[in-house]
């Protein structure tokens, strides 16, 4: 089932208020930090919650990190690194836990198709089983490709200061305007338009820009509210010229049309 995860709470599901009925009958809680598309990161308190959690209940916590290396401020908190701050029982650290990195986002390498899993071993033997019967190992050059990017830190920080400059000019154009706030990761923005719909609508249509409403990434909840009818999603992707001249229009566009925090 999917969990609210509102800006009154840091675009984060409320560990706290989760139902302990619910969770004797969890098998797997997945999270996103740094989050698409809000780009919210969970500090090392909560993960360790999430870590105390899984273990308490014996369910599989899975952390999507994909976005770890694209970060403004400061470096996220893993995941492997709060489990490992963490009492744990047996020998491995990591008990319980699952986390997902990838290249398509820390490299701009989306094609290779690549990653790694890291974490409990016990899951890790049972993926690398799946595998083995179920699936098809990357080519060599691929796993060569991706070797090679793994061991280089450099392109991953021009990669990141690039996607920060893209934050600027969007804090330049859109700054104390149609909600929007600098992402600590990601490179997307999570605008709070009012109706995120007639946004993405208004935008296409009288701008040629494309943007994805909100409400098509989330559902409703049991009040029947589906938290991101309000927002719109804007991918910080293209060239900065191209993005600097489309931010500036969409601005226009969407303050014209009183799409707006709070707007109808």
């Amino acid at each position: 089932m999917p969990l609210p995860a509102h800006r009154e709470q840091g675009f984060l599901p409320y560990l706290d208020q989760l139902d302990p009925a619910l969770l004797e009958r969890t098998a797997l809680l997945y999270l996103c930090t740094p989050s698409n598309p809000e780009g919210a990161v969970a500090d090392l308190d909560y993960l360790k919650k999430a870590v105390a959690l899984a273990r308490r209940y014996d369910f599989v916590l899975a952390v999507d990190e994909c976005y770890a290396e694209i970060w403004d401020a400061a470096p996220p908190p893993g995941a492997l690194q709060a489990a490992a701050a963490l009492d744990h029982n047996g020998d491995d650290p990591f008990a319980n836990l699952i986390v997902f990195h990838s290249l398509s986002k820390r490299s701009s390498a989306a094609g290779l198709r690549s990653g790694f899993v890291a974490g409990d071993r016990r899951l890790i033997a049972l993926m690398q089983r799946l595998r083995t019967y179920a699936s098809s190992a990357p080519p060599l050059p691929i796993m060569a490709a991706s070797a090679a990017l793994w061991a280089d830190e450099a392109h991953a920080a021009q990669i990141r200061d690039g996607y920060r400059a893209k934050i600027d000019l969007a804090e330049k154009a859109l700054g104390g305007a149609i909600g929007f706030y600098r992402p600590a990761g990601g490179f997307f923005l999570w605008l709070e338009v009012g109706d995120g719909e007639a946004a993405a609508l208004r935008l296409w249509r009288d701008g040629a820009i494309r943007v994805l409403p909100g409400a098509y990434l989330g559902r409703k909840d049991a009040d029947g509210i589906n938290p991101g009818d309000r927002f719109i999603r804007v991918a910080l992707v293209h060239d900065n010229e191209t993005l600097g001249d489309a931010l500036g229009r969409a601005a226009s566009l969407l303050e014209t049309a009183n799409f707006k925090t709070g707007g109808n």
